[in-house]
């Protein structure tokens, strides 16, 4: 079996790292921005999280298909906390675009402002919450944007803990770590 993660895996993992990163980053420096970038830049947000919610829903498929080649640990013990960690980054990394999308569902203003990703596409909004009435849309768009807010943090929690992982297996434990998700040999 292969010490290495196959190019697709590597592919969908940077891919979908990069992208979050940029949302991440875009939504910190939200309130800088002149008024007129604040709509483009909400969109680009949005448009960002449905690609990453389609990304990580490909990614999940392929590696049901492929599985990952073992892990380079030294217990069970971390063999146990690298699997849950795995395991609530995927969970993170579909739920939060997914509440996103709830809470711009849930946006009264939402028939004003259609969503189209990357301005080019239409992308609906869920239909059971659009149709809801003013009050009951409003409590749900708080929410969902709390939710939204909440998992972001866990986000940023679960980013920490996975890249301090790998940087002690490929500086302390003296594995090649990083080589097994980077491109090349």
């Amino acid at each position: 079996m292969s010490t290495r993660y196959t190019s697709t895996a590597i592919l969908f993992h940077w891919l979908i790292a990069l992208l979050m990163v940029c949302n991440v980053v875009m939504i910190w420096f939200e309130d800088f921005y002149p008024e007129s970038w604040v709509r483009p830049v909400i969109d680009t947000h949005k448009s960002i999280g449905i690609t990453v919610l389609g990304l990580a829903l490909l990614r999940i498929l392929w590696r049901i298909g492929n599985p990952p080649p073992e892990l380079m640990v030294a217990s069970n013990k971390e063999k146990i906390a690298a699997h849950v960690a795995h395991g609530l980054l995927y969970l993170v990394i579909v739920t939060l675009p997914l509440s996103g999308w709830l809470h711009d569902s849930a946006w009264n203003k939402a028939a004003e402002h259609p969503m189209r990703l990357f301005t080019v596409v239409p992308w609906p909004r869920w239909p059971f919450i659009v149709n809801l009435d003013f009050d009951t849309k409003e409590h749900l768009h708080r929410l969902f944007g709390d939710i939204h807010s909440a998992l972001a943090y866990v986000l940023y929690g679960l980013f920490v803990l996975h890249v301090a992982g790998a940087l002690k297996h490929q500086f302390v434990d003296k594995q090649r770590q990083l080589q097994r998700m980077w491109f090349g040999k």
